[in-house]
């Protein structure tokens, strides 16, 4: 119950992908810059990432009950209020608060789903939890376009913040952590049992002690220079298909995206599960790197659609390992905070990513700059990938 209902707030929290179809409508509706209509966005991803930083302090002192259900509040209010705003100051300022609540539920997901599991099973667990917002992408495009086609934006706005209010609250109420002495049957024996990192004895890890470690650092850069990479297609895709391909339908790659995205989740989970969580890792780098080289000569919409399901499975698999070796590190029991903040890589990655494609076909009408230096940074996290010893369960 608790996995089912994680998983669904993680799919109601994707109502933020409506962003691209909401985008575009201020732009032809309402007469707003593409700078205007992009600027909502981007301080939404900046406070999303922060707020997953106190969030998940809060989630391990106060449980994710009431997390998640003040992140419903948040999260309803910012649409809502985006509906009754016209100026990009104001729906910036409204989609901001969208942000704080999106990082309070994303804090409780996680955390709250895998303590109910053995080690041997973390990794699946996190797979589907992650894969509900992969599967957003999916449906709610489609839904917002739909809506502003036949009620416009600001309705749109109120219909989206209700439903994500009604829904996160219904199913927040099935979120709790196991019992004090809560040990779930394993084969390794228990999982409260420490782990071996870097060399040294960690049982669990307050967050204050893990930044003072080296291999947090070489994590974060993991995190931060893997999933600008996949931030910098997503964020083009559309761009990048008119620019190599000459084609004016590159919005369908962005399903292409989602469906790997969602299924690079779930299957990097489990194998994870198998093979160890640095192993895939080190494995994927490597394949995004490769596809970035190769991503400047995809000037066909078949070629796109692979490089397209590349990313998006490699881009889902971070998802799914990042929090995975965040708790075999250092702990479950401090996990919503020190995972709050690793993710900000991810916060910061949304900025280099977009940013790093824009310069690029700026200065030289190609995207072929972007993809090399993406390419070199996967190719740093691959060798600080090789620099850390895998997390081992000691008896």
């Amino acid at each position: 119950m608790v996995l089912g209902a994680a998983t669904g707030i993680n799919m109601t929290m994707g109502v933020t992908y409506s962003w691209s179809v909401i985008k575009k409508a201020l732009v032809s509706d309402w007469q707003w810059t593409n700078v205007e209509a992009s600027l909502p966005l981007t301080i939404y991803t900046a406070i999303f990432a922060l707020a997953m930083v106190f969030a998940g302090r809060m989630q391990d002192k106060l449980g994710p009950r009431l997390v998640a259900n003040t992140g419903g509040i948040f999260m309803a209010t910012g649409l809502i209020s985006c509906s009754f705003t016209s100026t990009p100051l104001l729906m910036t300022i409204a989609y901001g608060i969208t942000g704080i609540g999106n990082g309070l539920c994303y804090s409780t997901t996680i955390p709250a789903s895998i303590k109910w599991f053995p080690p041997e099973k973390k990794g699946f667990a996190t797979g589907i939890v992650v894969s509900g917002i992969g599967l957003a992408t999916v449906y709610i495009s489609p839904i917002a376009n739909w809506l502003i086609g036949h009620y416009g934006i600001p309705k749109t706005f109120l219909f989206l913040g209700t439903g994500a209010f009604l829904i996160i609250m219904m199913l927040a109420q099935f979120l709790s952590n196991p019992p004090h002495g809560y040990h779930p049957k394993t084969k390794l024996g228990l999982s409260t049992r420490p782990v071996v990192a870097e060399g040294h004895l960690h049982r669990e890890v307050h967050w204050r002690e893990m930044i003072r470690i080296a291999l947090f650092y070489k994590l974060w850069f993991m995190y931060f220079f893997a999933a600008s990479a996949g931030l910098l297609i997503i964020g083009h895709i559309a761009a990048i298909a008119k620019t190599q391909a000459h084609w004016e339908n590159g919005y369908y790659l962005v399903i292409f995206f989602a469906l790997l995205n969602t299924s690079g989740r779930l299957v990097a989970g489990f194998l994870s599960d198998l093979y160890g969580r640095l192993s895939i890792l080190l494995c994927v780098f490597l394949l995004q790197a490769v596809n970035l080289v190769f991503f400047v000569h995809y000037v066909t919409p078949t070629s796109l659609a692979l490089g397209a399901m590349t990313t998006g499975l490699c881009y889902g698999t971070f998802f799914a390992l990042f929090p995975l070796v965040t708790a075999d590190f250092f702990g479950m029991k401090n996990f919503g905070g020190n995972y709050g903040l690793l993710f900000l890589a991810w916060g910061f990655a949304g900025i280099l990513g977009p940013i790093l494609a824009g310069f690029a076909v700026d200065k030289t009408g190609t995207y072929h700059m972007a993809y090399l230096v993406s390419a070199g940074l996967l190719v740093g996290s691959f060798l600080l990938a090789l620099t850390i010893r895998p997390a081992k369960v000691i008896s």
